[in-house]
């Protein structure tokens, strides 16, 4: 596992956006312009090609994303240019995605493209030799100079790559405006007291104060974390257990149970908030169900292209009982694109691969879904008509000091399952802080090498 320290130390550079070209490819034969554009894999007239099927799994299945738009047009752009080969679509939920990986990976049947998180989420599936090192593509003209500087490095085991990531995030809280005002709320909360007391303001209204979908648990752990990046007063809470210098007794993890708790029984959350995918609960706020919703600002394209476009803000996560800096955020290293060892088409696999990572920055910047994507961005985000709110998004990412991981990028599959069971629980029935924090220790004990 990496230190945190190494995670601070890239955090300003990784994290911000740039603008550049991208590359070229040769490692598959193919050409490619500037901006990223593949011509078409040519092979002499006489050569019979081989009709091949590559299985592509991805977490882009909501049609009101635009990145579910943005990998279809690369699709079938890479199809029409070889047309003996074909990309099956396996689109599915993170969570979903999480469970159906692990049961392919069981039986050694991983598909031949697709998604793992970063660090901790990934090595187990790296140290079976489930993934194909993709170095030998990645650093051959030019695809490594689009990805942001220090990216690369959570996706990196023993110096070989074994996944490209889809985007380089922070957590924010988006807000709709016109609910705010409709409740009398004149300015967004400096303090996470103050959010608690907005809530009830809003709840009091008949507006529905905040959006998840906590059926996909890493939706609420995600919001616990930056809870708790406050109440540690700043990053490195879980590498201080890791190192033995702390332990989940510690009043910074039992401050942050209890600052969450205050949030869920003041009523932040829609009733059954559990059987909401993060579709589902990310769409309540995209329709005007709801005034606030914390999320990765990958979420900016969706919020943007939805009917509450113009009508959202956003602002950083507050400080927590006077504690932690809200220009410290919970980062978010993205999902990431990884091949499997045993494809039957390994070759042809990371030649589209290849192509949809160099489509990628272009074809996102185009459908307005570049905001936090992890490849350098070659346009005018102004000029090219985004709105005023993933402006400020932008405009957060330069305000980075440092962060911390999700926690299941962070410890073991095992102590992060105990923890993801642990936190949705709280959405169900109040807990003793105490307890959840032993819950905790005991996943932790249980499962630590």
């Amino acid at each position: 596992m990496k230190k945190f320290k190494t995670l601070q130390v890239i955090a300003a550079g990784a994290l911000a956006v740039s603008l550049t070209a991208c590359g070229t490819n040769s490692d598959s034969k193919s050409t490619t312009t500037p901006s990223g554009g593949a011509a078409a894999t040519t092979t002499p007239a006489a050569e019979k090609k081989e009709n091949i099927t590559i299985t592509f799994q991805n977490i882009y299945p909501d049609p009101t994303d635009p990145k579910n738009g943005m990998l279809k047009k690369i699709v079938n752009d890479y199809q029409t240019k070889n047309p003996n080969i074909k990309i099956e679509l396996d689109s599915l939920n993170t969570d979903q995605q999480k469970l159906k990986l692990k049961t392919q990976a069981a039986s050694k049947e991983v598909p031949d493209i697709t998604v793992v998180n970063p660090a901790a989420q990934m090595q187990p599936f790296v140290d079976a030799g489930l993934f194909a090192p993709l170095n030998d593509m990645v650093e051959q003209n030019g695809l490594k100079g689009t990805f942001q500087e220090g990216i690369l490095n959570w996706y990196t085991f023993k110096n070989n790559i074994y996944a490209l990531p889809d985007g380089n995030n922070i957590a924010v809280i988006y807000y709709n405006k016109d609910l705010f005002k409709q409740a009398g709320i004149a300015d967004v909360p400096k303090t996470f007291e103050e959010m608690v007391a907005d809530v009830k303001t809003l709840k009091a209204k008949g507006i529905q104060p905040m959006a998840i979908g906590e059926k996909d648990s890493w939706t609420g752990s995600f919001l616990f974390m930056n809870v708790l990046l406050r109440t540690n007063g700043g990053p490195g809470f879980l590498q201080s257990v890791v190192d033995g210098k702390k332990n989940f007794s510690d009043p910074a993890f039992t401050d942050a149970v209890s600052s969450f708790e205050d949030l869920i029984q003041a009523g932040a959350f829609q009733e059954g908030a559990t059987s909401f995918d993060y579709n589902a609960g990310e769409n309540l706020f995209k329709t005007g169900k709801a005034a606030m919703y914390f999320m990765g600002s990958w979420a900016t394209g969706g919020i943007e292209t939805s009917s509450v476009n113009g009508k959202v803000g956003v602002f950083q996560f507050p400080t927590v009982k006077g504690k932690g800096n809200p220009d410290e955020f919970m980062l978010a290293p993205g999902s990431a694109f990884a091949v499997s060892a045993n494809s039957k088409h390994l070759k042809e696999t990371k030649d589209f691969l290849n192509y949809f990572m160099l489509n990628f920055p272009k074809e996102a910047f185009a459908v307005k879904g570049a905001v936090g994507i992890a490849q350098k961005v070659d346009g005018d985000f102004k000029a090219a008509g985004y709105s005023d709110m993933a402006m400020d998004v932008l405009g957060l990412f330069k305000k980075v000091k440092g962060g911390d991981l999700a926690f299941d990028n962070t410890m073991n599959p095992g102590t992060a399952q105990g923890h993801l069971t642990s936190i949705q629980n709280l959405f169900v029935q109040k807990a003793d802080p105490a307890a959840v924090a032993k819950e905790h220790q005991t996943a932790y004990d249980t499962n630590k090498k």
